[in-house]
């Protein structure tokens, strides 16, 4: 960014909430379906219909609303937003304006050690549209859609922040963060790829150095920390080359075109009194008291900056190994069920953000998905503790574990990779070794310590791995200093 410039993010994002039916209506919120099947009068907005507001939505959003630090209102209610859109065959939808049921809460963020507080201006509650389905990649370049209403009616939390984002880096953690904290409370499956997470994000830039806000554009519906991250950075420069070129931004919303990697005009911005918003008659305001919100406190979990301090302070962890443990809540359940059988910290994070990871990601598998589970993994590293195999076999064992399900018990006895350990075993090789690369061995004499390592790397080579590490170090250092 041109250093005269200031980027202002603020997101809005739309986490569906993990009901088995409608806010509505009693029509399941299963994803996927026949196109149009999970419908009924109720969520179609059929003449003569009620709506009936399911509990358990309210339940979700108080929850999500505590975990973010929010105020719960003790008075809410319901309004509509009218608006004419295909996917919505009301022609209004069913949301929360002037008294939404959380406001003033909060969030923390830390991109390259700096920590940061990123506000939440509101959290409401409000019913999903359907989902058109375009012939083209975008809405932009179709020439026809297909809509299916299959999603109308599912519940959905809108979670509103205060413009305190800086670059997109901010925006991507703050995402990040957002998205692991509705997973601890369960309120979400928080799957971006099904769109049960989703974002848009509001940017403007101004001089730095002013109060005022620059003309905002909206970004609609991204559904990757990724593509975030890529269609901020690009409006923001898109913005700065428009005030540089003498041109004005104007205000409205833009898609971004992941494959083009740009932003493109969708429509104009909308202000909320073009919403019409007024009161829904076929609802009663929201009342809850306190004993209400009590209630779902005591149901509250282990959130990801709690969870992140008691790994650092009981259990040693750096702060970088917590953080990254944390982020994900399965990913920290995997590592709590590992320590129950394995209780090296350090070395239990070490195997799961290097090797498990490594390999889900390559397979673009969660950690849900992982073939080896905690007690497999605690068992290949007690035979690796144990001399059974080396540091460099367990790699080999582990990835066998996780192509074939088997343990490593039967995958060392199976493919006889069990360490070698027999000093008379060892010492043969560390002199075939030394007989065949004298330089190394003159090298060592004159001076170059290194020259050690390439020794040790051909005794394991010609053990395929095997050997005791520590054993064949000590050897070679025993015969190299008596030549």
């Amino acid at each position: 960014m041109a250093a005269e410039y200031e980027a202002v993010i603020g997101l809005e994002v739309h986490v569906e909430l993990k009901t088995k039916s409608k806010i509505f209506c009693g029509c399941t919120t299963e994803f996927g379906g026949e196109p149009n099947t999970h419908v009924c009068p109720v969520c179609l907005g059929l003449p003569g219909v009620l709506p009936v507001l399911n509990k358990k939505v309210v339940d979700y959003a108080i929850k999500a609303g505590l975990a973010l630090n929010c105020q719960i209102a003790s008075f809410s209610k319901f309004d509509r937003k009218n608006y004419y859109y295909p996917d919505l065959p009301k022609n209004f939808q069913t949301s929360q304006y002037d008294l939404p049921i959380a406001e003033h809460g909060f969030l923390d963020i830390e991109v390259d050690g700096v920590e940061k507080r990123i506000g939440i201006t509101r959290i409401h509650m409000e019913e999903d549209a359907g989902k058109l389905m375009h012939s083209g990649e975008t809405i932009v370049s179709s020439t026809s859609s297909l809509v299916d209403y299959n999603r109308t009616g599912v519940p959905l939390i809108e979670i509103v922040s205060e413009p305190d984002m800086r670059s997109a880096e901010e925006a991507r953690a703050y995402l990040e963060k957002l998205k692991a904290i509705i997973e601890y409370t369960e309120v979400s499956d928080c799957k971006m790829e099904e769109g049960s997470l989703r974002c848009d994000a509001n940017i403007s830039v101004r001089p730095k150095g002013t109060e005022k806000f620059g003309t905002k554009v909206e970004i609609k519906n991204m559904n990757s920390f990724r593509a975030l991250q890529r269609a901020v950075e690009y409006e923001i420069e898109r913005q700065i080359d428009l005030n540089e070129d003498g041109g004005k931004v104007i205000q409205e919303t833009r898609s971004w075109d992941d494959t083009k990697g740009v932003t493109v005009s969708m429509r104009s911005k909308e202000e909320a009194n073009d919403y019409r918003y007024f009161p829904e008659p076929d609802l009663v305001p929201l009342v809850i008291d306190k004993e209400w919100v009590d209630s779902i406190k005591e149901t509250m979990p282990e959130l990801p900056d709690a969870r992140k301090k008691r790994l650092v302070e009981e259990i040693g962890l750096s702060s970088y190994d917590a953080s990254v443990i944390t982020s994900s809540k399965d990913l920290a359940e995997f590592f709590d069920r590992t320590m129950e059988h394995y209780q090296d910290a350090k070395i239990v994070a070490n195997w799961l953000m290097g090797e498990l990871l490594r390999l889900l990601n390559a397979k673009g598998q969660t950690i849900k998905e992982s073939p080896i589970t905690p007690q497999a993994l605690a068992e290949l590293l007690i035979l690796q503790d144990k001399g059974t195999i080396s540091g460099k076999i367990a790699k080999q064992v582990f990835e066998e574990m996780f192509n074939t399900g088997q343990s490593a018990e039967n995958i060392v006895k199976e493919k006889g990779l069990v360490q070698i350990s027999d000093e008379g075993a060892i010492g043969a090789i560390v002199e075939k070794v030394i007989a065949n690369n004298p330089q190394s061995v003159e090298d060592f004499k004159n001076g170059k310590k290194q020259a050690i390592g390439f020794l040790v790397g051909q005794v394991m080579k010609e053990t395929k791995g095997k050997a005791n590490p520590a054993l064949v170090n000590k050897l070679l250092n025993e015969k190299l200093q008596n030549i």
